[in-house]
């Protein structure tokens, strides 16, 4: 079933948005990104002790993509691109910061809350899933579901076009 919104007299619908390819990567978005938060906040809550600096910005990135989870659910295509700009610098970010968990299981470091190596494990996944948000997200922009399609219903004393 189409959207419809009613404008006026016209009637306009999103026949992009009404396809099964449409409705599911849209889904697909909204659970990779709802994951991407979750794995976000299992990584800054279990090393909060260490962390340094990066509480903020993590935090902000979580309230990120449960906004663009929001966005998408609702169907706007327009932050699609940003989600996956946003996704390509947090996976940057995730991948310098493995190391780091890595090194942390050495004599000397400070225990966070959930142990370095998982923490290690977690974020190697969350670069991953960070790849999984860029290709989704870029995959439902192709589906176009801005695309409008305005009908004008006809009024009883039109009269038919020759031929209809």
């Amino acid at each position: 079933m189409t959207q419809v919104v009613h404008q006026g007299e016209a009637v306009i619908e999103h026949p992009n948005r009404a396809k099964a390819a449409s409705q599911t990567m849209r889904a697909v978005v909204v659970i990779v990104l709802l994951a991407s938060a979750l794995l976000i906040a299992v990584v800054t809550f279990g090393g909060w002790s260490v962390l340094q600096g990066m509480k903020s910005i993590c935090i902000a990135w979580m309230i990120l993509d449960l906004a663009f989870a929001y966005y998408v659910g609702r169907w706007i295509r327009g932050v699609l691109p940003v989600i996956a700009t946003t996704a390509m610098m947090m996976g940057v970010f995730a991948l310098i910061a493995i190391p780091a968990w890595v090194d942390r299981e050495s004599f000397g470091f400070e225990q966070p809350a959930l142990s370095s190596a998982l923490l290690a494990s977690q974020t190697s996944i969350l670069v991953a899933l960070q790849l999984l948000v860029i290709i989704t997200s870029m995959y439902a922009f192709r589906q176009q579901w801005n695309v409008e399609v305005e009908h004008w219903p006809a009024e009883e004393g039109d009269a038919l076009p020759a031929g209809a």
